[in-house]
């Protein structure tokens, strides 16, 4: 059963707001990070791994529904627009740009809790109507996507950052295929996070230390020179 608590990322560019709502949600059993912009927003989405969010419409610079589009377009985490407008308009625009809910200011934050709780439970139970995702095995090792779990031969769990984990998802879904960074910063962490080509071959570096025999000489992971990386074993997919 998974029991880890829920990650909302609140983006308002009203720092008292900011405040309120993450003590409020904190209080009532939340995690919670806070930024005021799409560049902090994009930070935070590139370092962590988040349940839902909280995007205020009109923020400086990108505005609200420019960020929930490229949301929509790169994943599917849940959206609840946070706005001072408060017209047919306005709301029929953010739900058909894909947000989860819409709730306008001013609001009572028991309101707010009670509509992020609903999106999670709705989106929940659609996870648990989806087909079970695959266990990958190679060599001996097992990485179970649905719980995000790598383990050796002997069965001992082996911790992994988000990163990392993403990365070597994105391997084992695709042996024996070269994959050149640009993909795999696709495949593994989305446009949304702004990252470079270097941070691929860092995470690289740490998964061949994890799952390498000799991690100076891989084996597993390889370097494919001009073109990326390759996954170079055998992978089996069972359910």
């Amino acid at each position: 059963m998974n029991t880890r608590t829920p990650h909302i990322l609140i983006v308002d560019d009203d720092r008292e707001i900011r405040r309120l709502v993450a003590r409020f949600l904190a209080e009532n059993g939340l995690r919670v990070t806070a930024a005021a912009d799409g560049p902090e927003a994009d930070a935070a989405l590139a370092a962590g791994r988040f349940d839902l969010v909280v995007l205020d419409l009109m923020l400086p610079g990108e505005d609200g529904i420019s960020i929930a589009r490229r949301l929509r377009r790169d994943g599917d985490l849940p959206i609840l627009m946070l706005t001072a407008r408060g017209t047919e308009t306005d709301r029929i625009v953010g739900l058909e740009i894909g947000a989860d809910d819409y709730l306008t200011k001013p609001f009572s934050p028991r309101e707010l809790l009670a509509r992020i709780r609903a999106v999670l439970r709705r989106t929940g139970e659609r996870a648990a109507e989806a087909p079970k995702a695959p266990v990958f095995r190679f060599a001996g090792w097992a990485v179970d996507v649905q719980r995000r779990e790598l383990r050796r031969p002997d069965g001992a769990l082996v911790p992994t950052t988000d990163a990392e984990f993403d990365l070597l998802a994105a391997f084992v879904e695709r042996p024996q295929r070269v994959l050149s960074r640009e993909q795999l910063l696709d495949l593994a962490r989305g446009r949304q996070a702004q990252l470079f080509d270097r941070s691929i071959d860092v995470a690289v570096m740490r998964l061949r230390r994890k799952i390498e025999p000799d991690p100076t000489r891989p084996e597993i992971i390889r370097t494919v020179r001009n073109g990326g990386y390759m996954f170079a074993l055998d992978v089996e997919a069972a359910t």
